[in-house]
């Protein structure tokens, strides 16, 4: 039973530079109630010693503690006082001392089986005793202490230091008992770890061994190299010796074959070997690249070669082990690694120093935290000083040096300038140079270089002094690194355009491709790639500019040449390609001559294209033998690297990642077949419809222009063109997604339905497979060499003994077709033959009686001798079957709940049950009668018994079996057939299918426990709810709605189920008892997104290791006894060390290790916040839950106090936390990106080969559980050319139940995590990771960096550049559907956009990473395809289709303004042109939304039944999930875009809390105006101004036709917030939201005012991306803000007013003005020019003169009309035309707001800021205005909002919920 205590850390709430202090509260508290006073002079003397730490408070929170403390000692003072037992204080505690030692201490050591870990406290808490007592003495001046309390303290202080605290292993003199610590493989490990033989210790340690000699080959490491160990907890050592020894064990233990028996206890040279060469293999590849012999040298002896090999692991370790944030550096660990291992084997060898003559010594010494001071420290101020440089995100990534660059550095040789000891001035300790003087030294720096290039060669360039930079990559900001990145993506879809563009507008046909003539036009391709190539080449050279301090010498020539060379092939192919070069050398034209035969085409241009596809043709043949490419890219050869340099640079990473050629091969075929479709659809839909369009376009002469046109006389109308191909283009280059969703679909279902995913998708389903059951589940989860137990069975046979019965009572005929007929079902025959035999083995058991036994004897015989006579029918009368039965139910009842008081019912039954079998006996046995006379004769009832002979044994011996067995029978007889539906719970269902499915799926067999590969899970954890308290579940929100109430309406059957449990009728009986309030607690958190559920889940794998341990390891006896029995032992068989309960949890600990990463633990302890109670709890509640925070301690060092930093360990010992390690840090863990840098800090702590990565909002179930060990199996298994490195692993999304958007995301996330990464991994392998619970090969992911990235900003989606990382590394990433982790995900619509926006954001700084850069050009072609359009692709072609809504409805804007439309419609239907016309009138427009349903069709039909995908989408789309995914396409959109331009990624926290409440209309705005009410509203602008001005859809249909999808998307984008919104149309919350939208919007802004409470101060914040945006940043922001002056110009034109009435004839004010626009302009000036006044005056005059601010105001009111009316009356100005004014001028406003948000600091100079914050918060008034009045329009209607609630909530009306009732709040129970 889980249970939660209610207290915070009382003792813990102390300041950090007091927290020595903590230990003395702690005891305090503990012995308060036994002894008072002792605990008040406990208080005393921590308060004592608190003052003498801090005797000036000046520490944080130092004085307030002192105070309450002393507060608390002047009130406990009279009352301890008061209850003192001795005369003084003194003796008061001496008398407890002795006491406490004597009859506690001493007795739990004395115990034969002494519990460790309260016997480690006792002593802990003796010497804290202690301790106050020698401070008691010397107040009181007692000199003398009494001799045994001396020698009790003294046994104390030893054993103190034998009993450590332990994290897995008690390697300490008291810990060899330890039932893991028995273990062989253990002991053979911490044997091999002992053997320091030949190892010359330091003369200070030297006397300590001597001593204890209890110091291992790590101490010998610390002593030499100066570690952390053991000094003020500082336990880096002790950390990783359990480390290494737990791998050696592990390893040691699946050695095969196993070693000799007499071996066993050293440890096999096989099992070193593999962990070494796993620990190693990064850095002997790093010291290959470099060229450098590895420093891992062995001794020529045999018997010292493992000691060195151990040493050498050792080292490393313990480096890794104190690196900090430098673990992000793997080659920087590798170099520091290189350089102490060669002073190891110096230290070893006994080498010689030339210059001093002595022995080698380390560089750095073996003083106290030497290595952490010396070598880390240095290292990490490098790493803070670029940190801060990055301003949390807001720096460009060019300016700082984030942790790949820095690591970069290592991968050159001059690392080594770098020497050992490091230099200080070395080149990696400079500061990166100061991006604001870059450009003045830019020519100097240039000039540099080059000076460089002649004096140094191959050198590299010359270093800034004091300066280092960028190294490799620059992640500068650029929309460029689209096309940088996949440039040849981009050149093969742009050649592939040509070619169908000239065969289209040629007329070319498909089978004359191949004509001389044909081939000469299409071989202009290679001029246009040699032009991309040039503009590749240049990129280049920018984007890396800003590191140009790194480059080297061949670097800048390879950049160079490769510009010069793409401009050579520029220049040349064009030449040659128009000029046939008659002119040319005789030679040449000889040499040429066999060109001849084919004229037309210049031979030299033939001979060009040659050469240039020399280098293409080199990389296909490399590209069919991926085999030689892997060879030639690792390959160390001058030649080949000389080749190599040329095409990319030589990096570390990226090399030899190319698959076999069968993988090659499959993805190829995808590719080919998709890009085949593409190119067809491109072709003939898109590209050749319009050509004809196009050439009548071009012809047409003469255009009545509606505008002022700048270029009148311009040939060919080529805006008309490019409005009209512009939308098309963009489709092209975005459609190759949609055919990547179709063709993935396909794929993956094909793919799954082969994996055999959805055999049994429904119990039915199983019930058919159930003989097949028991053999899959023996042949995946049983271990081969492990016999089957027994059997099991479902309720099929449990429904099936009713049907029997009522089988054999109608039944007319024979025994043996009766008998047929019951076999034909084989689980009916089970179970009538296991009820049979349970029948009289319960009679066996419970008769007792001599007669009772005979006269059941007579009756069974009886009855078998009729069976096997086939007359059962014929002697027995079949009709008193029920009867029969019915009575035995109520025996078996009675059975089952054993009350001894109704042992009478029992004999009465039984009795009834002897007569109804007398009457069912056709004949008479005569001896039963005569047994029957005998005991009326005797006068005794038959079973009745005497007390002397009890004829029946009730109630009967209870056992596990027993019980078992009876319950069993229970439900053999009571379960009717209406059972198959049981269990009725739709997840347990869905729980039971897909584990039965996944039996019969290909899985690895499992091994034995002790055979698996041991692994850990780690879970990030920052603030996030932990356990909800009773306030949170009981609180209403605004709505009224508490949790809990959500909770019983959304979960009905398990909230009736828990009240079962409880044995509460009412709910309100629930909150009646307190233990009741923490179970409803714990019940409602595991309903919830909390830690306490993720925990719950993730112990499972450890009782899935003790059940499946238990079934390796016990005997027949114990198997029959059951699991339970073990699992829930006694005290005595918990202390045991010896049971079988003691070694399931040794090897338990040995395989599984679970870590939360809780970063804030320490704070939030001495806080006192509710977390850490409930962090608390749940390691009371899992002893094996390990909790790993950073602890942030003040500590005084030279009279200052200085923040310290610890990463610690703790687990729960007797309620209370115990630290187990504590690791100095060199500074705070946090500098980059938060989740990362706690998982890093917390990997140290981890065990294993394996690792999953948990987050904070998943579950898991038991039954997957047990899969587990065949998960990590597929680590051996083949996988391809490389062994697996990340086991990707699907998710089942638990958060979709309930409302239509948890629903749609819930089956988007789940076809993601199926279908989607189903293909990712086959064929195409690019799948990465991508947060998700995948495994993790331990150690090849901590010897490279980790499992995640932390740069900040550029690293925001941390997890995927994991997967990244693993791929260029050479790593593998798989993907396996048999075992399944829950999932939570965001439910309100808010919440998931904010998910979006992270990942967007994400996505855009992904695109400029080195990451994406070196994968998508060291990845093949078809493979760099699947990268791009699986990652960073998506959301391009998210953007893209934005984009082609704008491109299409701006380029219609153009064609109707300017005249162009009409001119060509009119063309058009003048010569009947079909096609110009369809042209015209046709879109080009993609909802790449809807296609997001594909992969959900295809994943739902194949797990659950096409049928029911074909409802399910059906439901969706009425529940329009098109509207939604349309929404989100345009977060999507706006958020990557934005991010791309101008940056300002960061993490948005989503919230994971019960969303069913109403958002406010303020909300919504603040949250949606920017990405989707701006862009809405502009896109209906244009959709209104195109029907007031098109010609090409003049009626209302084909206007209708034309733009039905922009509508759609409009209303989508300006709607979706408000539909999906619960309550959104109610009545009162519409009219509660305009108040709330009214405050805010009106109220001003201030220091400290947040965002939400203001517009000011929000408008603000959303400005804030551009202020720390680029020049270019700011420059596309002004270029994209002109587009709205297209309005204006072309308005205005269109006016009433701009024509004079009768005539075409500009009036005479456009002569004055000699253009319209002009005049249009001086309108707007106006204006602008009337606002400032008002605005000036408001300051001016308002206060001092209103009388005269009025008439300021009246004056301006009456020249304006005026104005109008002169206007009207002489210039023709209609009501229209101001109306249409506003469509003209409201877009200009706008764009003068955007062009000064970009020109802040001119505008603000110029003093015009506040003039634009008023005209913005007027656009914005306006704009919540109208998005807001259809909103409060429809809320009229009551209708709506039913119809509204149905649609959000449609599933649970299904499963009859009572929504409504929640959303109208929990103040209506009933």
């Amino acid at each position: 039973m889980t249970t939660f205590s209610m207290e915070v850390f009382d003792n813990e709430v102390v300041p950090s530079s007091l927290a020595t202090i903590s230990p003395i509260l702690r005891v305090a508290n503990e012995i308060e109630t036994e002894r008072p006073r002792v605990s008040y002079l406990c208080r005393f003397y921590a308060f004592e010693k608190a003052h003498r730490l801090d005797q000036s408070s000046t520490g944080r929170g130092v004085r307030q503690f002192k105070t309450l403390l002393l507060q608390r000692l002047e009130r406990d003072n009279p009352t301890s006082l008061a209850s003192r037992l001795k005369k003084t204080d003194a003796r008061e505690i001496q008398s407890y001392y002795q006491q406490y030692y004597e009859h506690y201490v001493r007795t739990l050591d004395q115990a034969d089986q002494a519990d460790r870990a309260q016997l480690s406290k006792a002593y802990q808490t003796a010497g804290v005793l202690f301790e106050v007592l020698c401070a008691v003495n010397k107040t009181e001046k007692v000199e003398e202490v009494a001799p045994e309390i001396i020698a009790a303290a003294r046994d104390v202080q030893a054993k103190t230091e034998i009993y450590t605290p332990y994290n897995i292993l008690p390697l300490d003199a008291a810990g060899a008992s330890v039932p893991i610590m028995q273990f062989e493989e253990i002991k053979a490990a911490v044997s091999a770890l002992w053997n320091t033989r030949g190892l010359n210790w330091p003369s200070s340690v030297e006397q300590h061994r001597h001593k204890t000699g209890d110091l291992d080959m790590l101490d010998w490491l610390k002593a030499m190299f100066g570690f952390q160990a053991c000094i003020l907890h500082r336990d880096n050592v002790r950390n990783q010796r359990e480390h290494l020894i737990l791998l050696l064990a592990n390893s040691h233990i699946r050695l095969h074959p196993k070693p000799e028996p007499f071996n066993l206890a050293s440890l096999d040279d096989r099992a070193v070997d593999s962990v070494m060469k796993n620990l190693f293999k990064n850095y002997k590849t790093w010291c290959k690249f470099l060229g450098r012999k590895h420093s891992l040298r062995l001794p020529q002896g045999q018997q010292e070669i493992q000691q060195r090999k151990l040493l050498y692991m050792g080292l490393y370790l313990l480096i890794w082990g104190e690196a900090a944030n430098v673990r992000f550096m793997p080659e920087c660990l590798c170099y520091i690694f290189h350089n102490m291992a060669y002073e190891l084997h110096g230290l070893l060898a006994g080498n010689v120093s030339i210059v001093t003559g002595e022995n080698i010594k380390p560089s750095y010494g073996g003083d106290d935290e030497a290595f952490l001071l010396k070598v880390i420290t240095p290292l990490y101020r490098v790493i803070e000083k670029e940190a801060k440089k990055s301003r949390h995100g807001k720096a460009p990534h060019s300016a700082w040096c984030n942790y790949d660059d820095l690591n970069e550095y290592f991968w050159s040789s001059e690392c080594f300038s770098l020497g050992w000891p490091m230099r200080d001035d070395g080149e990696f300790f400079k500061s990166t140079s100061d991006l604001k003087k870059l450009l003045p030294w830019l020519l100097f720096t240039l000039f540099s270089v080059f000076i460089s290039i002649l004096y140094q060669g191959r050198k590299g360039a010359p270093r800034q002094s004091g300066k280092t930079c960028k190294s490799n990559f620059v992640e500068t900001r650029s929309f460029w690194h689209t096309f940088h990145s996949f440039d040849r993506m981009w050149t093969f879809f742009l050649l592939g355009l040509q070619v169908m563009f000239i065969m289209a507008w040629e007329g070319i046909l498909l089978s004359d491709i191949f004509q001389k003539d044909v081939l000469y036009n299409l071989s202009s391709i290679f001029i246009t790639a040699s032009i991309l190539r040039l503009l590749q080449s240049i990129l280049d050279l920018i984007l890396n500019f800003p590191g140009y301090h790194r480059w080297k010498f061949t670097d800048v020539l390879r950049n160079i040449l490769k510009v010069f060379v793409s401009l050579f092939w520029v220049i040349i192919l064009p030449l040659f390609y128009v000029h046939s070069f008659n002119g040319a050398p005789e030679g040449l034209k000889q040499l040429l001559s066999f060109f001849n035969q084919i004229k037309g085409i210049p031979p030299l241009y033939m001979l060009a294209v040659a050469l240039y596809l020399v280098p293409n043709l080199l990389t296909a043949i490399l590209f069919l033998f991926p085999m030689l490419r892997r060879w030639i890219e690792n390959s160390d050869w001058l030649i080949v690297r000389l080749f190599l340099w040329w095409s990319q640079p030589r990096i570390y990473v990226g090399r030899g990642m190319h698959e076999s050629q069968f993988a090659l091969l499959k993805y190829t075929i995808f590719w080919l077949l998709l890009l085949t479709c593409k190119f067809l659809f491109s072709f003939f839909v898109q590209i050749k419809p319009l050509v004809r369009p196009t050439k009548d376009i071009m012809s047409i002469r003469h255009v009545n222009f509606g505008w002022h046109e700048f270029f009148p006389y311009a040939k060919n109308n080529y805006g008309a063109v490019a409005a009209l191909w512009a939308p098309v283009l963009l489709v092209y280059f975005m459609d190759t997604q949609l055919w990547y969703a179709v063709f993935s679909t396909l794929y993956g279902g094909g793919v799954g339905a082969f994996d055999r995913l959805g055999e049994i998708r429904t119990l039915e389903m199983l019930r058919s497979r159930f003989q097949s059951l028991p053999g899959a589940f023996n042949t995946c989860l049983v271990p081969s060499d492990k016999k089957q137990r027994g059997r099991f069975s479902l309720s099929k046979q449990f429904a099936e003994i009713t049907v029997a019965l009522d089988m054999a009572t109608q039944f007319r005929g024979k025994d043996s077709d009766l008998w047929k007929r019951i076999c034909a079902d084989e689980n009916m025959k089970c179970a009538v033959i296991e009820c049979y035999e349970s029948f009289k083995h319960v009679l066996h058991d419970l008769v007792t009686g001599e007669t009772e036994k005979s006269i059941i004897s007579i009756i069974i015989k009886e009855v078998e001798s009729n069976i096997s006579k086939n007359t059962l029918l014929t002697n027995f009368r079949m009709g008193f079957l029920p009867s029969l039965c019915k009575k035995f139910v109520e025996l078996v009842e009675i059975l089952k709940s054993g009350d001894a008081s109704k042992r009478g019912t029992v004999v009465v039954l039984l009795q009834d049950m002897l007569e109804v079998v007398t009457d069912m006996m056709v004949n008479e046995i005569s001896e039963l009668a005569e047994l029957n006379q005998s005991s009326k004769d005797t006068g005794r009832q038959v079973f009745a018994g005497t007390e002397a002979k009890p004829a029946i044994l009730f109630p009967p011996v209870v056992t596990a079996q027993w019980e078992e067995q009876i319950r069993r029978l229970y439900l053999l007889l009571t379960v009717k057939e209406s059972a198959i539906d049981v269990p009725t719970n739709s997840e347990v269902r869905r729980r039971v299918a897909f584990f039965t499915n996944s039996l019969f799926m290909d899985m690895p067999r499992a091994p034995r426990v002790r055979k698996m590969l041991s692994f850990s899970v780690l879970t990030p954890y920052y603030s996030e709810e932990t356990v909800y308290s009773k306030n949170d579940i009981e609180v209403d929100n605004e709505d009224g709605v508490s949790i809990i109430y959500y909770l019983q309406k959304i979960f009905p059957d398990e909230w009736n189920n828990f009240l079962e449990r409880l044995d509460c009728k009412k709910d309100s009986e629930v909150w009646e008892k307190d233990e009741n309030i923490l179970q409803l607690r714990h019940w409602a958190s595991l309903r919830g997104q909390t830690l306490c559920r993720t925990v719950r889940g993730m112990m499972y794998y450890r009782r899935a290791i003790k059940l499946q341990a238990f079934l390796d390891m016990a005997s027949e006896k114990e198997i029959l006894d059951g699991y339970k029995a073990i699992a829930v032992p006694s005290e005595e068989e918990k202390k045991s060390h010896r049971s079988l309960y003691a070694s399931l949890e040794a090897m338990a600990d040995m395989k599984f290790t679970y870590v939360a990463t809780c970063q804030n633990y320490g704070n939030q302890k001495r806080s006192g916040d509710r977390r850490a109670t409930d962090i608390l709890n749940l390691m009371v509640n899992n002893p094996s839950l390990r909790v790993a925070y950073i602890d942030e301690v003040e500590e005084r060092e030279g009279g200052k106090v200085q923040k310290v930093y610890y990463s610690v360990l703790v687990k729960a010992v007797d309620n209370l936390d115990q630290e187990i390690y504590r690791i100095k840090l060199p500074g705070p863990a946090k500098l980059g990106e938060g989740k990362p840098e706690n998982q890093n800090h917390a990997i140290i702590f981890t065990r294993g080969e394996a690792l999953q990565a948990i987050d904070m909002n998943q579950d898991n179930y038991l039954e997957e559980a047990l899969k587990m060990r065949n998960l990590l199996e597929e680590f051996d298994e083949d996988h391809g050319v490389r062994p697996p490195t990340i086991l990707g692993v699907r998710e089942h999304i638990f958060t979709g139940s309930v409302s239509s958007l948890a629903w749609f995301m819930s089956n988007q996330e789940t076809s993601f995590v199926t279908i989607g990464q189903r293909v990712l991994a086959r064929p195409l392998k690019v799948r990465f990771h991508y947060g998700h619970p995948d495994v993790f090969d331990r150690i090849f992911h901590f010897t490279r960096g980790g499992i995640s990235k932390a740069s900040c900003g550029i690293n925001l989606s941390e997890d995927i550049f994991a997967g990244f990382n693993s791929t260029l590394r050479r790593g593998n990433v798989t993907h396996h559907e048999y075992i399944q982790v829950g999932k939570g995900r965001d439910v309100g619509l808010n919440q998931i956009s904010l998910f979006e926006a992270k990942v967007a954001c994400g996505n855009g700084e992904q695109i400029m990473s080195r990451d994406i850069y070196r994968l998508g050009h060291r990845f093949d072609f078809f493979r760099m395809l699947s990268f791009y359009f699986t990652t960073v692709g998506f959301y391009v072609s998210s953007m893209l289709v934005a984009i082609t809504v704008y491109a299409f409805l701006y380029g219609r804007l153009y064609l109707s303004l300017s005249g162009l439309e009409s001119a060509i419609v009119k063309i058009a239907r003048k010569k009947g042109d079909d096609p110009l016309k369809a042209a015209m009138a046709s879109q080009s427009v993609v909802q790449i939304g809807l296609l997001m349903t594909l992969p959900m069709v295809m994943e739902i039909g194949l797990e659950r039944g096409f049928r029911t995908a074909l409802s399910e989408i059906i439901i969706m789309q009425l529940q329009l999930a098109p509207v939604f995914f349309t929404f989100s396409l345009g977060t999507k959109m706006h958020y990557f875009g934005r991010t791309l331009l101008h940056g300002g990624a960061k993490y948005r926290a989503t919230g994971r809390g019960f969303v069913v409440r109403h958002e406010k209309f303020a909300e919504n705005y603040r949250m949606y105006s920017r990405s989707h009410f701006v862009k809405g509203l502009e896109l209906a602008i244009l959709l209104i101004c195109y029907k007031l001005y098109g010609a090409a859809a003049p009626g209302l249909t084909s206007y209708g036709l034309l733009s039905i999808s922009m509508w759609f998307l409009v209303c989508s984008w300006l709607f979706s917030p408000f539909l999906f919104n619960p309550s959104g149309f109610e009545w009162q919350k519409i009219v509660e939201d305009w108040d709330d939208w009214s405050k805010w919007i009106s109220c001003r802004g201030g220091i400290g005012v947040p965002s939400n409470k203001s517009w000011e101060s929000w408008w603000d914040e959303e400005q804030e991306h551009l202020q720390h945006t680029g020049i270019w940043g700011r420059i596309w922001e002004v270029i994209l803000s002109l587009r709205f002056f297209l309005y204006q110009y072309g308005i205005v034109y269109h006016l009433h007013v701009a024509r004079v009435k009768g005539t075409n004839e500009k009036n005479f004010l456009t002569c004055i003005f000699s253009q319209v626009y002009a005049l249009s302009w001086l309108v707007v000036v106006a204006v602008i020019v009337i606002l400032k006044i008002v605005s000036m005056g408001r300051k001016t005059f308002s206060a001092d003169f209103q009388l005269m601010f009025r008439l300021l105001k009246m004056l301006m009111f009456i020249g304006i009309v005026v104005i109008l009316v002169l206007m009207f009356t002489l210039l023709s100005l209609t009501v229209g035309d101001i109306f249409v004014s506003l469509l003209a001028f409201m877009p200009t406003g706008w764009a003068f707001i955007q062009i000064a948000q970009a020109c802040k600091p001119l505008v603000k100079g110029i003093g015009m800021w506040g003039s634009v914050k008023a005209l913005s918060r007027g656009y914005e008034y306006v704009m919540g205005v109208v998005i807001f009045a259809p909103v409060a329009i429809l809320a009229w209607f009551p209708f709506v909002s039913e119809f509204q609630t149905r649609l959000l909530y449609n599933q649970a009306f299904s499963r009859g919920l009572q929504i409504q009732r929640i959303l109208t709040g929990g103040k209506k129970k009933a």
